[in-house]
């Protein structure tokens, strides 16, 4: 069987488990053992992890120039990338770390024919720094790097949260959760999967989208075996049932 190539997007906020900031080693070796199962079965992954653990530039940036405030954040992921990076390896995955900001004592640059040859070796490819640009965020980044590595399917992980919801299951009992999704669904309801331009790059180009629970044990492995897990984003029409 042809291994299956997808793109993880991954909150900086999971590297942070319960203390909200920096890096929890023990949330930081959960996501890796997750990971670690599915390249184990032959799948090709590569990620994309935000920074929110450590900043995000409308929240943090304050007076600074909108522009510097974003490349902060863009440094961040590096450090969340270079921190998955040793967790994972630390369970014996090959992971490379490519960043779109030079900075190659600590990451390869992002060069799109070296990750397709990593990923094609079966290693983890991380990609850090964002799109290299400011005023796009991490989801952007992730859709962008799923269509130029050719990856079948942009995987949404969340946390305790088993797909999209019409309201939320947290304080909305009657929410209901929708199994599959137009990307204009998404982008007609305001429904908070990914920003506005990351769901248009990926309708452009019919990039599916999942969205699911990584933190359920086995749930990376069952989705990428086929199982009908989290809520799939794609040209087609909605199906909901209730949660």
């Amino acid at each position: 069987m042809t291994p299956r190539r997808v793109l993880l997007k991954l909150s900086g906020e999971f590297l942070a488990g319960g203390r909200g900031f920096g890096v929890a080693p023990d949330a930081t070796q959960a996501l890796a053992k997750e990971i670690a199962a599915a390249v184990d079965r032959g799948d090709q992954l590569a990620v994309v992890v935000g920074a929110g653990n450590f900043w995000r530039g409308a929240q943090h940036g304050g007076s600074m120039d909108p522009a510097t405030a974003d490349y902060v954040g863009m440094l961040a992921t590096v450090m969340n990338a270079v921190a998955l990076q040793d967790a994972l390896e630390q369970r014996g995955i090959h992971t490379r770390v490519q960043s779109a900001i030079s900075m190659q004592e600590v990451a390869e640059p992002y060069i799109r024919r070296r990750a397709l040859r990593h990923l094609e070796k079966g290693r983890v490819v991380i990609f850090g720094g964002g799109t290299g640009n400011p005023f796009f965020t991490t989801d952007t980044a992730a859709a962008l790097r799923a269509l130029e590595i050719d990856a079948d399917m942009v995987l949404m992980a969340k946390s305790r949260v088993d797909g999209v919801y019409s309201d939320d299951p947290h304080r909305n009992p009657d929410a209901v959760r929708y199994e599959r999704l137009s990307y204009l669904d998404v982008l007609n309801r305001g429904l908070e999967v990914m920003d506005a331009t990351a769901i248009s790059l990926c309708m452009d180009r019919g990039m599916p989208i999942t969205v699911f629970d990584i933190f359920t044990e086995g749930n990376l492995v069952r989705l990428l075996a086929g199982d009908r897990i989290g809520t799939r984003i794609s040209a087609e029409a909605e199906k909901t049932f209730a949660s």
